[in-house]
């Protein structure tokens, strides 16, 4: 009874995790939306919570008043634009307010459908989606005027064509930014001051990147979303965005080397001087404005220019994907830790070398879905020596069963007895129970990196495998309970069972058939219900994750064929083994 009271709340465990997300869906609709999509912020004029106090010196920059709505058509017809062209960007510059503003990006859809537009990273303010970095100077403690114009000296920034902005105040300083491009993601914008008035003048260049989170990408343990930078030489990413709005704000300890925000593929990030954390900054910090808005500062330190002086101050803004191999150029020519804007996390070292090798796999054939195949037929190849002892460990395992039921029966009463018996045959035997463990150890770290992999590499996304498989870095698309969308109703949920899913529990539930089976029937029952259990746990997770799990079901069940043909001792040992137990 008490087994099967075990057993039954095991199920019924089970059963609750997994309808939690269906229950979700189905009665709290709006709530299971906004929880992935729009984190919670304070109300568009709220005060900051108590105790949580806005960046220093932050305030110095202002533009923080609720803008008009208005649409991205309307924003950016309405003209004082400068073009911007690079092989993976274009968009405009805004000559009111020196904002970048518009940005998308050449190489990358917004879904897996070919006319589906190229991503859009930046949006105007006002936009739904408003999105934007910003570079201007304070001068005498005031922030120039965001709605007066700069005069452009061209019409179009390209790789080869540098734009200088400028304007002249009342006072006979000029202000410029030159912007420049590289064929990237990168935007360099060079700040200066000349000083033609009569007498000094004190100024403190600022960049600021400030977004909506509305359209931000889920905040989770493998990918993080939100405010990010590295300070002091230490990577910060402590918050979502709606942690950070109960803070209202928080400026890091340490210099900054670069900061921004980042989203699952997307990152926008600025870099003061050489990245090295070596520049004079008064301010550089993240503040929640409201209304889901949220501002990153970069404010430098105030200079002393006098008449006939000038001064130059350098940012760089990265705007862009998260291509691991660019991130990582920009951090060996000295940004520090830039390569890390990705979550990577403690399984770095494992999870860049499977991206490389899935790279250089996908260059000879063409399709990552049969990279992935290959990759796990090569990792399973270099561990086929241990995974020949483990298998040769589980059929010794099978064949000294009835010695050990025997044992069992024999010293039922006195537990001590019985398990020093039961070394003793392992010994006798020549039997190590823990060589089947060591392959699983092994394949952990490599499984869990894989999956970062296929959740973190831009590579990964919308990458096709077969037929309706068109994105491996996606849940399984086809579900079996709407005949593969013949049926007019969408399947969510744990319920949302694909073609991969169905083949992982077979094969999971074969290789389970394989190994010894367990004593105690309560064991053998949850032994015989896991394979379905994982089924359902494993549909929503990357296709791509699941393939790999299919295939190296399958080499393991053809290893196991294999060692059985090689040692039909074994083989007979396991049939009588399990014989006995079925006569039992």
């Amino acid at each position: 009874m008490d087994n099967r009271n075990l057993l039954l709340a095991v199920v019924l465990s089970g059963l609750l995790i997994l309808g939690w997300d269906l229950g979700m869906r189905y009665f709290y609709p709006e709530t299971a939306i906004t929880a992935q999509t729009t984190p919670a912020a304070p109300a568009a004029g709220a005060a900051a919570p108590a105790g949580a106090a806005a960046a220093p010196g932050a305030g110095n920059l202002g533009g923080d008043a609720a803008t008009r709505k208005v649409d991205l058509k309307s924003a950016l017809a309405s003209g004082n634009r400068v073009a911007i062209d690079t092989p993976r960007i274009a968009g405009s510059i805004n000559l009111m307010g020196a904002r970048i503003d518009d940005v998308v990006l050449k190489d990358y859809r917004q879904t897996v459908d070919k006319g589906s537009g190229p991503v859009r990273l930046f949006a105007p303010e006002g936009t739904p989606g408003q999105y934007f970095a910003e570079f201007g100077f304070v001068a005498g403690g005031q922030r120039l005027p965001a709605n007066e114009p700069w005069q452009a000296d061209g019409t179009k920034l390209t790789p080869t064509t540098p734009v200088t902005l400028t304007r002249t105040d009342a006072s006979g300083v000029t202000y410029a930014i030159t912007f420049a491009v590289d064929a990237n993601y990168m935007i360099t914008a060079t700040q200066s001051v000349r000083n033609a008035g009569g007498g000094a003048a004190v100024v403190q260049p600022f960049a600021l990147i400030k977004r909506t989170s509305t359209n931000a990408t889920r905040d989770e343990y493998v990918s993080h979303s939100g405010p990010v930078g590295v300070f002091g030489e230490t990577l910060w990413d402590p918050h979502s965005y709606e942690e950070l709005a109960e803070l209202g704000g928080e400026s890091p300890e340490g210099a900054p080397d670069w900061l921004g925000f980042t989203d699952q593929y997307w990152l926008a990030a600025l870099v003061p001087g050489d990245g090295k954390g070596n520049v004079k900054v008064d301010d550089a910090g993240f503040r929640a404005l409201g209304n889901s808005l949220f501002r990153t500062d970069l404010l430098y330190g105030a200079v002393t220019v006098p008449a006939g002086g000038s001064v130059t101050q350098q940012t760089r803004l990265y705007a862009g994907a998260k291509d691991s191999q660019i991130l990582d150029v920009y951090e060996e020519s000295g940004i520090t830790y830039f390569g890390k804007a990705i979550s990577w996390g403690w399984f770095e070292i494992v999870e860049k070398p499977i991206l490389w090798l899935l790279r250089t796999l996908n260059g000879l054939v063409g399709n990552f879905g049969l990279a992935i195949i290959l990759l796990t037929v090569i990792i399973r190849g270099l561990m086929f020596p241990i995974a020949q002892k483990q298998f040769a460990s589980m059929a010794q395992m099978k064949a000294v069963q009835p010695k050990m039921k025997e044992i069992q029966e024999r010293f039922k009463d006195d537990k001590q007895r019985q398990q020093q018996e039961i070394m003793k045959l392992y010994k006798d035997e020549k039997v190590n129970p823990l060589a089947g463990c060591l392959p699983l150890v092994l394949q952990i770290p490599i499984f869990f990196a894989l999956y970062k992999v296929l959740v973190l590499a831009i590579e990964m996304r919308h990458e096709p495998f077969i037929a309706w498989i068109r994105d491996l870095s996606a849940p399984d698309p086809a579900h079996i309970l709407n005949l593969f969308g013949l049926l007019p109703y969408e399947v969510v949920g744990f319920l949302a069972i694909g073609p991969l899913a169905v083949l992982l529990g077979i094969t999971m539930w074969l290789t389970f058939k394989l190994n010894p089976a367990a004593m105690d029937p309560v064991q053998q029952q949850m032994f015989a219900i896991m394979p379905w259990i994982l089924m359902f746990v494993m549909a929503p997770f990357a296709a791509g994750l699941l393939l790999y799990w299919v295939t190296s079901n399958v080499l393991t069940l053809a290893q196991q064929s294999y060692l059985y043909s090689k040692h039909p001792q074994l083989k007979a040992a396991s049939a009588v083994a399990d014989a006995k137990k079925g006569a039992g």
